[in-house]
């Protein structure tokens, strides 16, 4: 029998195969076949043998490949898993003692470690993604961008391959830096929106309105839209709370000046208390400083008006009350220069003051302060004519008394016994004597008049004529009169 090429595997195949060469053989034999036939029946055989081997280890190989590029394959996603969720450590998945195992052995290894890996990477992953979503919502709160004004903000870059621990630790920090960040805004915005309600309550302003024009999302009524906390609120906020607060100094500062006037103009109207129990808020404003004013409409525009007009009416009727006490003040001077032969001045007469008075162009305060400083004046220089104007009396008393006694010369039933003739002729004795010492009398007079002239550096004037003129043209006229007598 022919030795056939195939090599037998193992024992048990080659006791299998020897029976039936042999059977075969014999068949052949009993067939008749020819030594020549059956080498070359064996031959074929023998091909067909190495046909079914070759196939068989090409299967065996693509196998391997297979098992081998899937070992490789899954041990190349562990690797990249590893170095995605931040696994430093160098794990195998062949245990030490197992080095040389089949490649089944390493698939069976590898696989139920990289599925392990797989379930962390994705809660990892859900987990960076649910932080993602959280600091991309909370960016766009701070940035200020938001569905209300059209905008959306790009949600922030990340490296999907970087799922480490430090990669979430940073992601978690990041959050909750965003979160403080917001809930300072938040408390900044809500102090900032407290400060414009206490203004606008101060105010009287429509406090609504006003952090509505700031951003609608500030008004209470705003129910589906949630609060703005971008910079741009924040910075319209603080722009609003500045505008109010220049608003209340400049009317706090209007008010404080219509509460003084009003003061001022109580105190010399003599007000009644019910007048002035209207604008008792006024006394509060002048006490307290202006950042401790919080009362609500304690500083309102209507206050101002009510003020405003209340100052108005009151200085009306002082101007009435003044133009009467400034007339009364001018009959007063016009009495003392009458008693005192003095010339009142002609820049307060009372045509003149009341046309002043009445076309407002003069303040009746100023008017009062000049008549009565005209009156102090017209009183000091009264006070330094005193001794001449004593003179004067005494002069004119004298002229009387000699035109009188002129009166009884002339009178031919002077000496008659009629009733009260001696009553007449001792008077006309006096007179006599009065008039004798006219002469003296004019001299000391002139004399004292150019000595108080030289002292005041003006002339002395008697109901507006210079006295020394006067006495003058009494010498003249006297003069005459002797000389009349005489011829």
């Amino acid at each position: 029998m022919m030795a056939l090429g195939c090599s037998v595997p193992s024992s048990h195949m080659g006791i299998s195969f020897t029976p039936l060469l042999r059977e075969l053989e014999q068949i052949w034999t009993d067939i008749g076949e020819t030594k020549a036939e059956k080498d070359r029946m064996f031959i074929e055989l023998e091909k067909e043998c190495l046909e079914i081997y070759r196939r068989k280890v090409d299967e065996a190989a693509t196998t391997k490949a297979r098992l081998h590029q899937s070992v490789a394959a899954k041990e190349a996603e562990l690797a990249t898993l590893m170095a995605s969720l931040g696994e430093l450590k160098n794990i195998s998945p062949v245990p030490s003692e197992k080095k040389s195992a089949s490649l089944k052995e390493k698939l069976a290894a590898v696989s139920p470690l990289l599925e392990d890996l797989r379930a962390e990477r994705d809660e990892r992953l859900k987990q960076v993604t649910h932080l993602i979503k959280q600091i991309d919502s909370l960016s766009e709160e701070i940035s200020g961008y938001s569905k209300l004004n059209g905008n959306i903000t790009t949600p922030i870059n990340h490296d999907e391959g970087d799922l480490s621990l430090r990669k979430l630790s940073e992601y978690q920090n990041h959050l909750r830096s965003l979160q403080k960040e917001k809930a300072d805004r938040v408390t900044k915005i809500l102090e900032y929106v407290n400060e414009v309600h206490s203004l606008c309550a101060v105010l009287g302003m429509d406090f609504g309105k006003t952090v509505g024009d700031v951003h609608p999302s500030l008004h209470a009524n705003s129910i589906e839209q949630s609060t703005n906390i971008g910079n741009n609120v924040l910075e319209d906020l603080e722009k609003a709370i500045y505008k109010l607060k220049s608003e209340r100094k400049t009317r706090y500062l209007k008010l404080k000046d219509l509460a003084s006037t009003l003061s001022e103009l109580w105190n010399l109207m003599d007000s009644p208390h019910e007048e002035k129990i209207r604008f008792s808020d006024l006394t509060f404003i002048v006490r307290s400083p202006e950042t401790e004013i919080t009362q609500p409409c304690l500083l309102t525009t209507e206050l101002i008006e009510q003020s405003s007009e209340e100052v108005e009416r009151l200085k009306t009727l002082k101007a009435s009350r003044m133009k009467q006490l400034v007339m009364n003040k001018r009959s007063e001077l016009e009495e003392i220069c009458r008693v005192n032969h003095l010339e009142p001045d002609i820049s307060t007469t009372t045509e003149k003051v009341g046309a002043l008075i009445d076309a407002g162009l003069m303040d009746p305060s100023e008017l009062l302060a000049s008549v009565e400083s005209q009156i102090v004046k017209a009183k000091e220089e009264a006070k330094s004519r005193q001794d001449i104007m004593d003179r004067i009396g005494r002069w004119l008393s004298a002229c009387e008394e000699e035109i009188w006694l002129d009166d009884y010369n002339q009178d031919v039933n002077r000496y008659s016994a009629g009733r009260g003739a001696h009553l007449n002729l001792k008077r006309a004795e006096r007179a006599r004597v009065t008039v004798s010492k006219i002469p003296t009398i004019l001299d000391n007079l002139v004399a004292k008049t150019i000595a108080w002239e030289k002292e005041n550096g003006v002339m002395f004037l008697y109901d507006g004529v210079r006295l020394l003129s006067i006495l003058e043209e009494y010498k003249l006229t006297r003069k005459r009169k002797e000389e009349a007598k005489r011829r």
